[in-house]
């Protein structure tokens, strides 16, 4: 006997939603995934004549079923908010077909505007977020709360700690975050489906009395452990390695004492998936000037593999031109530094680190070489591309393609033609406020400023193929 549920990928499929007839393919209907609500409403047995009846909006339903067809939004989507889109997405089970779909174009810092900024209901002024996930979401710290947005920046919920002020954060699951606070010891684990801490790591050593009330200055993480920063109130300071499935302490990186520049905790960390090592980096500016330190950590033997301290002697110190602030490419494999006075883009191969390894970028653009640096200085990596914010200015350095025969290194240590420089921002953005943070994630980047409310959401536009539901 035939099968009453076998289909053709032509079969015709009518749906009654709303009161409104479709008309549709059972491909159409498959193309989502194979256990979502279409999918199996296009399985109904052939002899049944009638249209089965939806009750949702058919006018949304028309803009998911041209997705089904073309895999792109209809212009019509736009009478719609992403909210609206995203409910009824889900419903039907098609929710990966939507984000995929409305999810942003390769972020390339040249065609880049502001989207939308994120702010936080209870209270606009973000001390810490994080994108993590790497699907365009994030997680923002305000005051002791912690709330979260999904791929589609849509709030899907707040949580409070017990902290009053949330200074660090790093995602670890999809539901877990570490936290840390400068007014407050340890590193506290939370897990949004149940608003609950779930675990505390404290730096304790009952030997040494100096080793108490330490707190979190920075927080990164590998898929087996996690990296914190502890510093105590005699300046004695350490990285711990923690279990992500016990969240219990593994080891000791690093212990060090003393107030000097070459000895202060770490304030940024990246785990380097390439090596397995941890890229640490401290930077202060005191009466003399910018002062600090590059190590990378090897978590396996608990060793220093490479490091270097500014202001330095020879051509890594610039002669008096220490970094102002540093940061690691990923997925180049390459460290960046921006220098303090001069404000000059250096960069070093992690694949081959000497004892001077930075080469400094030139800009064969006259009219936007930096004579020197001015203000707070904010330097990070993303897309393998670098954004550099100078008080309340972005700009981006990214590689210049077919640049071999450009990107001649002179004696001096200066190389032209590789990097190309722009600015990310127009003027009137720059003077939102000065950048404190930059992150990028999910083929967006991410900007916090001082006194601002809300993060800034940054996507680079493409209006012949992405419907902007912003």
């Amino acid at each position: 006997m035939d099968d009453p549920t076998f289909h053709s990928p032509n079969d015709r499929i009518k749906l009654n939603v709303g009161g409104k007839l479709f008309e549709t393919t059972v491909s159409t209907l498959r193309s989502g995934e194979p256990d979502s609500l279409l999918s199996v409403l296009s399985s109904r047995p052939t002899p049944d004549p009638n249209p089965l009846f939806i009750d949702r909006d058919p006018e949304i339903f028309s803009v998911l079923l041209s997705l089904l067809r073309s895999n792109r939004l209809p212009s019509t989507a736009r009478r719609f908010s992403k909210q609206e889109l995203a409910d009824e997405a889900l419903y039907y089970g098609i929710e990966s077909q939507l984000k995929s779909a409305m999810s942003p174009r390769p972020f390339d810092g040249i065609d880049a505007s502001i989207v939308a900024t994120v702010r936080p209901a209870s209270e606009g002024f973000a001390s810490a977020f994080t994108t993590g996930a790497g699907d365009g979401s994030v997680w923002i710290a305000h005051g002791g709360q912690i709330s979260s947005y999904d791929w589609n920046l849509i709030h899907t919920a707040t949580i409070r700690t017990h902290l009053e002020h949330v200074t660090s954060i790093a995602r670890v699951y999809s539901e877990l975050a570490a936290l840390g606070s400068e007014t407050a010891a340890g590193l506290h684990f939370y897990n949004f489906s149940g608003g609950r801490n779930v675990g505390s790591v404290h730096w304790r050593d009952p030997s040494d009395p100096r080793i108490f009330k330490a707190r979190v200055s920075a927080i990164t993480n590998s898929p087996s452990s996690v990296f914190a920063s502890f510093h105590c109130p005699h300046k004695e300071n350490s990285i711990l390695v923690i279990d992500k499935s016990t969240l219990q302490i593994q080891s000791e990186l690093g212990r060090q004492s003393g107030s000097s520049a070459k000895n202060l905790v770490p304030g940024k960390l990246t785990w380097l998936p390439e090596t397995g090592v941890v890229f640490a980096s401290s930077v202060t500016c005191g009466a003399f000037g910018f002062s600090g330190y590059i190590r990378l950590w090897d978590p396996r033997s608990g060793d220093v593999v490479w490091e270097t301290n500014e202001p330095g002697s020879g051509r890594s110190g610039r002669f008096g031109d220490p970094f102002a602030d540093v940061g690691v490419d990923v997925e180049d494999s390459k460290l960046f530094k921006v220098c303090s006075k001069s404000g000059d883009l250096a960069m070093a191969d992690l694949r081959s680190l000497k004892e001077d390894p930075w080469i400094y970028l030139q800009d064969n653009n006259p009219s936007l070489r930096t004579t020197s640096a001015r203000g707070n200085i904010v330097l990070h990596c993303y897309n393998k591309q670098v954004f550099v914010g100078r008080d309340g200015g972005l700009e981006v350095w990214s590689k210049v393609p077919n640049s071999k025969n450009a990107a001649l290194e002179k004696e001096s240590g200066v190389c032209e033609g590789l990097y190309r420089r722009n600015y990310v921002d127009k003027e009137e953005d720059s003077e939102r406020g000065v950048i404190e943070k930059i992150e990028g994630g999910g083929q967006r980047l991410f900007v916090c400023r001082q006194d601002a409310e809300g993060i800034e959401v940054w996507e680079s536009s493409d209006s012949s193929t992405v419907v902007s539901l912003l």
